[in-house]
């Protein structure tokens, strides 16, 4: 009997599989290998195969062979490559996308796929962009890279630029047009700002992809914002399995529930939420911290490793690994502190580590699809009737759903560059992207209103700063009257407050800490409530601390309120003392308090799973 030719196999295989008959160059590619198991070209595609076919692991393992062969194949040190950077392996992906650019370093993938890994490196990724870019300056790959990695190096307009030249030459990179819109927002750019959200607006009507977050920053209706939300989960989220390892169903001692998130630095998320951690009853919980950030070596780390009973690094761990971590730790609860943000590791989240999967604190919206299984609220962000906008089950807290730290610095002077000695000072230190064009005109109008005053504003990187100064000039306004902070560690940013007569809150998407700050520091802020959980959270804090008289629900009334207080000292001056008088007692800085109402919310989940019943949204009932 004549056993086939594997050359002659191999190239039907090949041509087979062009012509996109994937089973046939399966079979036929088994039988090469079954004559000649060693024959690299038939190993390397079916891995090929298998990699079209969504099987990662089996594609993996086969590129791996093939490498052990011929080390020198760059395709196979690419291919892998990607399979690495799916399942988070991305200090490994790095390396082989490494080899694979030295190897072929014509072949823009594989450096595109390097730059893209070491964003934490972004005059390096800049360097990979330009030389692929100068190869081939049609690449909108290679543009949006450029766009990415300029916004990494902290140049949203020049991001901006690039990540627009990607969608010009590629429209089918629909996220490039949103990322290249949130760039400008970080820029205060916002020529076009209206014909661009209503882009975007089309786009979600459309059922295109666009960035989540970018449409709670513009103030797209709660409806678009979970169709949104649910198209980036439908195309961008890899669906795993569940965690196959046996484990234990939720019992009747204590919960073992973990925070999971990038943020457990010197971060906002980190100063809010390090006193729930030391608060948690450990007679009834095991708190554990999952964290796939970076180590900065900061206090506020340290404090937070002090904090939690384990902390555990996930950032090398693929998401099968970190279902393997969840499983022998016996996680009950899965807290994620990231939803829609940077560096989030939705992979996780889709693995279904834990029996109860949670969104808290990080992200104000829905994730839009079955990761998770609650949303943690109130009634002013999150009120049950808004139900139909999350796949989560809404759990409503009774006073507020954001925690503070009672151990938050508490500065006594005030910053002597925050401010002049004499006249009123308007604050708003808020992030770039949460101003709008109609929001700034409104200030520069208090401006023009109130002689003498200034305006303090926060540019951490400094893009915004010109435009800023630019449109006040153009406003007719003096630009020495806005005073323009950067970043600064926390007790000097919240100095700045001390110089700060009142507080005007952003919209559509109002303010977060950067509220809560004001408000720990006696600064009044007037607010204006909106649609959805990003436009009510200052609304929600001036329940909790018994200030609901500075929610107004229009631009006008937002406007003539601001006016009202800057002209009139004396209940400015009450509303001040009101906020220093309830500081030590008010429910949006009782860490304690909040623990309890969430530790209770926790209980409810887990009956409810206990049980055998699905998740269902509930409210906590406030304690004394």
């Amino acid at each position: 009997m004549t056993l086939p030719d594997p050359t002659d196999l191999l190239r039907a295989a090949m041509a087979a599989y062009r012509q996109g008959g994937m089973a046939t160059a399966e079979g036929l590619c088994l039988a090469l290998l079954r004559a000649d198991p060693g024959n690299v070209g038939g190993l390397f595609l079916l891995a090929v195969l298998h990699l079209a076919a969504g099987r990662d692991d089996a594609a993996a393992g086969l590129f791996q062979t093939v490498l052990t062969l011929d080390p020198a194949i760059a395709d196979a040190h690419g291919n892998l490559a990607m399979i690495r950077q799916r399942q988070g392996r991305l200090g490994e992906a790095a390396a082989l996308f490494d080899r694979a650019a030295r190897l072929a370093p014509d072949k823009a993938g594989w450096r595109i796929g390097r730059a893209l890994l070491r964003l934490d490196q972004p005059l390096a990724a800049v360097r990979d962009l330009r030389h692929v870019l100068a190869l081939d300056p049609a690449s909108a790959p290679a543009w949006r890279g450029l766009g990415l990695a300029r916004r990494a190096a902290g140049d949203p307009a020049g991001a901006a630029r690039a990540l627009d030249r990607a969608f010009h030459i590629d429209p089918a990179l629909d996220l490039a047009d949103s990322e290249a819109f949130a760039c400008r927002l970080q820029a205060a750019d916002w020529r076009d700002y209206a014909a661009r959200r209503q882009r975007i607006v089309d786009r979600i009507d459309q059922g295109g992809t666009v960035l989540p977050l970018l449409t709670q920053w513009i103030g797209i209706d709660p409806a678009r914002q979970r169709r949104a939300a649910e198209a980036i989960f439908g195309t961008r989220i890899v669906s795993l399995p569940s965690s196959p390892l046996h484990r234990p169903a939720i019992g009747d001692g204590p919960l073992t529930v973990a925070y999971l998130s990038a943020d457990f630095h010197d971060h906002a998320t980190a100063h809010l939420i390090t006193g729930l951690f030391e608060c948690h009853d450990r007679r009834h919980f095991r708190i554990l911290a999952g964290c796939y950030g970076r180590d900065d070596d900061s206090a506020a780390r340290r404090r937070i490793r002090q904090a939690v009973d384990g902390f555990h690094r996930l950032d090398t761990l693929t998401a099968a690994d970190a279902a393997t971590w969840a499983a022998a730790q016996g996680i009950d609860i899965l807290v994620d502190l990231k939803g829609y943000t940077a560096g989030a590791r939705l992979d996780l989240l889709s693995r279904r580590l834990a029996p109860v999967q949670v969104s808290y604190l990080g992200y104000p919206g829905t994730l839009g699809g079955p990761a998770l299984d609650y949303l943690i609220g109130d009634p002013v962000v999150t009120p049950a009737t808004d139900q139909p906008f999350y796949t989560e089950q809404l759990v409503l807290l009774p006073d507020c759903y954001q925690v503070n730290d009672r151990q938050r610095p508490l500065p006594t002077a005030p910053d002597p560059a925050a401010g002049p000695a004499a006249g009123f000072v308007f604050g708003a230190l808020h992030a770039p992207h949460k101003l709008t064009p109609d929001l700034f005109a409104c200030w520069l109008r208090l401006l023009h209103a109130v002689p003498g005053a200034c305006l303090h504003l926060h540019d951490p990187h400094g893009a915004a700063s010109p435009t800023l100064r630019a449109a006040a000039q153009a406003a007719g306004i003096d630009p020495a009257r806005l005073i323009i902070s950067g970043q600064a560690p926390l007790a000097a940013h919240l100095a700045r407050y001390r110089a700060i007569d009142l507080c005007l809150d952003s919209f559509p998407y109002t303010g977060h800490t950067t509220s809560s700050d004001a408000l720990w520091m006696g600064v009044p802020v007037i607010t204006c409530q909106g649609e959805g959980f990003a436009a009510r959270v200052t609304a929600s804090l001036l329940h909790a601390v018994g200030l609901p008289d500075l929610i107004t629900h229009d631009r006008a009334g937002y406007e003539a309120l601001a006016l009202s207080l800057a002209q009139a000292p004396d209940r400015l001056a009450r509303l001040k003392a009101h906020l220093e008088r309830v500081r030590s007692t008010t429910p949006l800085f009782d860490t304690a308090r909040f623990t309890r109402h969430l530790e209770t919310a926790y209980r409810i989940m887990g009956d409810r799973y206990r049980a055998g019943l699905p998740p269902a949204g509930f409210s906590v009932p406030p304690h004394a």
